[in-house]
């Protein structure tokens, strides 16, 4: 009896209770072009993804411009564990547990802010923004074996910057930010800053955040997802197409000269700089020619008018660095699991050094457009991820197709493999680090 592609009905149930923590049977759950809807719905799957790879994985955790000057803070999660990112009184950046050494609870709740030290509500022990612990009353009562030094706030294991780019992970050992990331990879976050033409970004604009019910690989794979565009954000593209006469259908149709591209290590990037088309987030044909043409002149003048004229057609590049990082337009997007069905996205928009004012007022509104509280795009998004949750829950065939222009990849001299636009390369190629991850002993 034939088939129907996709359709693994006919198959034993790879998946059932008890078997989350055998590491082995996650290989049965990703396979070549399919994947099983159990991991995105699973808790103990779940469970299993906070320590094996959030526990483990370089994670971003911010920007280093965010916290400027000495005693700025953020407070942030690797995984669903609690972070201080804060530039201590010696101008060092540091991941420091959010933890009181004491009695455990949260020595910080704000979510931003500036300050010297951080006292723990609870029994008032006091800590300086560089980690150690400087104040605990009463403290005749302790005998000699309480040694302040010993109680310092917890640094994570391992810290490491790329660009300005902080990244932590909570496993003392394993590959270097360096390996991790890989030269495509950083070559991506290099052009994402280049186009500065002093080499330097900044988040100064502020955070806007958005919920949904639903697993957090959805919007992983989702940010390097081209397949959908021209159907799901229709209606967005129509109002851009009538108001600004571009057309950005273009980028995601079948026959789309542009690619996207397997870096290792599940990070993807699109590749759209075989369009020939300057991308609206850095300016449309239609925006003034005196301050484009000052800007374009400012990359000659940094990069010489080869490479120039390719930042300027990657000017809003778009790259997944495994597992929570997305460089996406003119934002950093930044993706928090809270359960296996609830995820918390932070997005920053990224402003641009030495360039014209009104360059980053239009990276600005094009993200405002897209992606703010009333934009026409990213609600899309959430909407359709509810709907997968809840399409999951049919189980008469639990399987995911994730087939399109599988065996038709090229691998290229840099080490990558791409496919065309619309290709499903990128969940591919995520999944297949997670299952990596996910099955490592």
């Amino acid at each position: 009896m034939l088939r129907a592609a996709g359709s693994c009905t006919d198959e034993p149930r790879p998946w059932g209770p008890g078997r989350a923590t055998n590491p082995s049977a996650y290989a049965t759950l990703v396979q070549d072009d399919r994947v099983h809807s159990a991991v995105y719905t699973d808790p103990a799957i779940f469970a299993d993804e906070l320590s094996r790879i959030f526990e483990t994985c370089w994670i971003f955790v911010g920007h280093d411009s965010e916290i400027p000057n000495p005693g700025d803070f953020r407070t942030r999660t690797i995984g669903r564990q609690p972070v201080l990112f804060v530039r201590g009184r010696d101008g060092a950046v540091r991941v420091l547990m959010n933890r009181c050494t004491h009695r455990g609870a949260l020595v910080c709740v704000e979510e931003r802010g500036a300050a010297a030290r951080f006292t723990c509500p609870y029994h008032g022990w006091t800590y300086l923004n560089t980690g150690e612990l400087i104040g605990v009353p009463y403290a005749e009562r302790y005998d000699d074996s309480m040694a302040k030094e010993d109680f310092g706030l917890r640094p994570a294991p391992r810290v490491a910057d790329y660009r300005g780019f902080t990244f932590a992970s909570l496993a003392a050992h394993g590959p270097s930010l360096d390996e991790f990331l890989g030269p495509l990879a950083k070559a991506e976050i290099d052009i994402a800053i280049d186009v500065s033409p002093v080499g330097r970004i900044g988040v100064a604009a502020g955070v806007h955040k958005y919920g949904y019910n639903g697993n957090w690989k959805l919007q992983s794979e989702n940010s390097v997802d081209a397949y959908h565009l021209n159907a799901l954000h229709q209606s967005f593209l129509d109002i851009v197409r009538d108001q600004m006469g571009v057309d950005g259908r273009a980028m995601g149709t079948g026959t789309s000269p542009a690619v996207i591209r397997s870096l290792g290590n599940g990070h993807v990037a699109w590749d759209t700089a075989p369009l020939g088309m300057e991308l609206q987030f850095i300016g449309s044909d239609a925006a003034p020619a005196d301050w484009r043409e000052a800007y374009k002149q400012q990359l000659v003048e940094r990069h010489g008018p080869e490479h120039a004229r390719y930042l300027w057609a990657r000017s809003a590049p778009q790259v997944l660095i495994f597992p929570n990082l997305v460089l996406i337009s003119s934002q950093i997007r930044m993706i928090r699991p809270i359960a296996v069905d609830r995820t918390e996205v932070h997005l920053m928009p990224v402003l641009l050094e030495g360039v014209p004012e009104e360059l980053n007022q239009q990276r600005l509104r094009g993200h405002e457009a897209f992606y703010g509280p009333s934009g026409g795009g990213a609600t899309d998004d959430m909407e359709i991820f509810e709907r997968q949750t809840e399409g999951f829950r049919a189980t008469v065939d639990p399987w995911v197709y994730l087939g399109r222009g599988f065996g038709r990849e090229t691998g290229r001299p840099d080490g990558s493999t791409a496919g065309q636009m619309t290709d499903e390369l990128g969940s591919r190629a995520f999944l297949a680090q997670w299952k990596k991850m996910m099955t490592a002993a």
